[in-house]
């Protein structure tokens, strides 16, 4: 599989008080196609609908009431996507508009039928062109910034690379608005809580999503098993020089053991509708045994879900454990936590299965 998820930010293609970068558009829509000549799928996530709005309506800060967002993005989306096509078309390619909400990856139905949709465009070989559909999306339903979005879509597709394109060149040392001692990592062997703690801070002037965003979109993507890139999105050439084996800005590691589709969208995709709270053995047979869940292992339920709704399993502290869907409602937890599996049946009436939660339905976090 050769394909690659890209995420461009707002700042590398819209200025809010120039409007869109038209040039800069035609400059990678030119990469993109020599990429697809190379053999290459190429999904793009685009941030910009809501900076070439303000433009439009003549704005000079971004808007924080979620109704002049809405608007900015209705107006910018189709100056957005006439950018995309005509840029695109000038070197003999197709282009399609995705825009998605936050429910279709909630979804299981719609998740799978979102990845068939997207598939599908690519076997045409035409480029989709991927957003946040903020015209309809609230506060319950928002992704917060496309950079969530793409890690997303590149787990949804099961791409082997995702590439972000960014303001600056990579992931620095420490912030080089504020420092010049500041050095770009060029290799990220793992995610840790000291990499995400650099990455804090640093913001974007008319996006929303910071390096700490990129860096959390990162580790999702390497739990899928997918290579990520951050890379500046300001200079020409880069994407090609990339893929043609040449270091740019910072890579980071994919995990050997990358997690299956199905679980990807379990620990990602899905929302969590409550929380069952384990003891001690429980958490140690999750952990460090690969255990399903059992009813005994269970103090107590927090929130109301049905059966095979998500939900986290946390410790007695509320550090979350693990997530995965459950084969019992909040009520019928309630009645059987801390009860054997042969008691089950005794106490409900019926017994749907031995386990609260099935290991092949639960990914630790």
């Amino acid at each position: 599989m050769k394909r690659i998820v890209i995420k461009i930010g707002s700042n590398i293609l819209a200025d809010f008080n120039e409007g869109l970068d038209t040039q800069r558009i035609s400059s990678i829509a030119r990469e993109i196609a020599e990429l697809q000549d190379m053999g290459y799928d190429v999904v793009i996530v685009s941030s910009g609908a809501i900076a070439a709005g303000m433009k439009k309506l003549a704005l000079k800060q971004k808007p924080k009431d979620i109704k002049f967002k809405q608007a900015a993005a209705a107006i910018g989306q189709s100056s957005l996507m006439w950018a995309y096509e005509k840029s695109f078309g000038d070197y003999g390619r197709k282009v399609a508009q995705v825009l998605l909400t936050r429910d279709v990856f909630s979804d299981r139905k719609k998740y799978i039928n979102s990845k068939n949709t997207i598939l599908t465009l690519l076997s045409y070989k035409i480029i989709p062109i991927i957003n946040e559909n903020d015209t309809v999306a609230t506060d319950e339903i928002m992704f917060g910034d496309n950079d969530f979005l793409a890690s997303l879509v590149a787990g949804l597709i099961e791409a082997e690379k995702f590439i972000i394109l960014s303001d600056v060149e990579g992931l620095y040392t420490e912030d080089p608005k504020h420092s010049a001692k500041a050095k770009v990592i060029e290799h990220v062997e793992e995610i840790t809580p000291e990499i995400e703690k650099i990455a804090g801070g640093a913001e974007s002037a008319v996006g929303t999503g910071g390096m700490y965003s990129k860096v959390i979109a990162a580790k999702r993507a390497v739990n899928h098993g997918i290579i990520v890139y951050i890379i500046s999105g300001k200079k020409e050439g880069l994407l090609l020089s990339l893929m043609g084996g040449k270091h740019c800005g910072t890579v980071f590691k994919p995990k050997k053991e990358k997690l299956s589709s199905k679980k990807g969208w379990i620990a990602y995709g899905s929302r969590s509708k409550g929380s069952i709270v384990i003891d001690g053995g429980a958490v140690k047979a999750l952990i460090q045994g690969g255990k399903s869940l059992l009813p005994s292992g269970i103090i107590s339920v927090e929130g109301i879900f049905e059966t095979g709704d998500a939900v986290y399993c946390t410790d007695s502290k509320g550090s979350r454990i693990a997530k995965g869907l459950t084969n019992y409602s909040s009520s019928e937890i309630n009645k059987i936590k801390g009860k054997k599996t042969s008691e089950i049946e005794k106490v409900l009436g019926y017994k749907y299965s031995d386990e609260a939660i099935h290991r092949d339905n639960l990914v630790l976090l």
